[in-house]
């Protein structure tokens, strides 16, 4: 008895020294947390608030809080400075590109992995080698490309050069190579053809990942300024970015309107947040997926 009890203290003592030693690791780790999503949050923060002061309480250090001006700067970026057009010319943008992206890199990758190409390596590297090509860095060449084309201040011109991606085709490779081949038989003993077999297999099978590419076409197409700044020079054609700037551009009595710049960037901001929102399970596996 006398062991048994020497023992049961023992270990309720070595419990409570590990407990004792976790919990200081452990506040300190959710402290760090806390800290680092309040540094990242803090400027979003300062942007909703400065979306609801008047310019004068922009410029004076001391308004730290919520303005009295909220419903004027979200009217005055939707109706003085059009910002709802620029916000409708982003979402068809964005939709465009990941229509045409998706369906382009679904067919690539089907190729690549179910026909006898040659030489089908070298594509394959040839294709990945087009990242080193950004579209930044193709801007004069694709600009002389929209003109002789007359693609200039049209949808084409902002979304033609993001069409294919190099990116989407290695994921949907990487994740049809995973199939098993016995799947891909029985289609082929069934007589099922290949785009009967990309619709009615592939497809339903990757949904996660095709969900996953089309949220981050979606905000990388939405978050272009560079680009549809040069190929489109028509102000209502223009996208939620590039309306951001001209906001900024139109100053009055030399003050910048720093709270209705903030109410567009808010606006600008709800669409790729509703989409993370909605489809972040489908984002994580295919981020886990890239980097397994």
């Amino acid at each position: 008895m006398g062991r048994d009890t020497m023992a049961t203290d023992t270990a309720q003592s070595s419990t409570r020294t590990t407990h004792r030693d976790i919990l200081p690791e452990n506040a300190l780790m959710h402290l760090g947390l806390f800290g680092a999503i309040a540094l990242m949050a803090a400027p979003l923060v300062l942007a909703v608030l400065m979306s609801t002061q008047t310019t004068a309480e922009v410029y004076q250090p001391t308004t730290i809080g919520p303005g009295s001006n909220a419903l004027q700067n979200y009217q005055a970026a939707l109706t003085t400075y059009n910002f709802g057009t620029y916000l409708l010319n982003s979402l068809v943008m964005s939709i465009a590109v990941v229509i045409g992206k998706v369906t382009l890199s679904l067919l690539a990758a089907l190729a690549l992995v179910y026909y006898e190409l040659p030489y089908e390596r070298a594509i394959f590297m040839f294709v990945l080698l087009t990242l080193l090509l950004p579209v930044p860095v193709r801007i004069v060449p694709l600009f002389q490309l929209m003109a002789d084309l007359g693609w200039t201040n049209t949808l084409l011109a902002i979304t033609g050069p993001y069409i294919a991606s190099a990116t989407a085709v290695f994921l949907f490779r990487q994740h049809f190579r995973s199939i098993p081949d016995s799947l891909v038989e029985t289609a082929h003993v069934d007589g099922v053809g290949p785009f009967r077999f990309l619709v009615s297999v592939l497809i339903p099978m990757s949904r996660s990942m095709i969900a996953g590419v089309c949220v981050i076409t979606f905000i990388y197409s939405w978050n272009q300024f560079l680009w549809p700044l040069i190929a489109v020079t028509d102000k209502p054609s223009q996208v939620a970015q590039v309306g951001i700037r001209y906001i900024q551009g139109a100053a009055q009595a030399g003050l910048t309107q720093w709270g209705v710049i903030m109410a567009a960037a808010v606006l600008a901001l709800l669409p790729p947040l509703a989409v993370l929102l909605v489809f972040h399970r489908s984002l994580r596996e295919t981020i886990a997926i890239q980097q397994s």
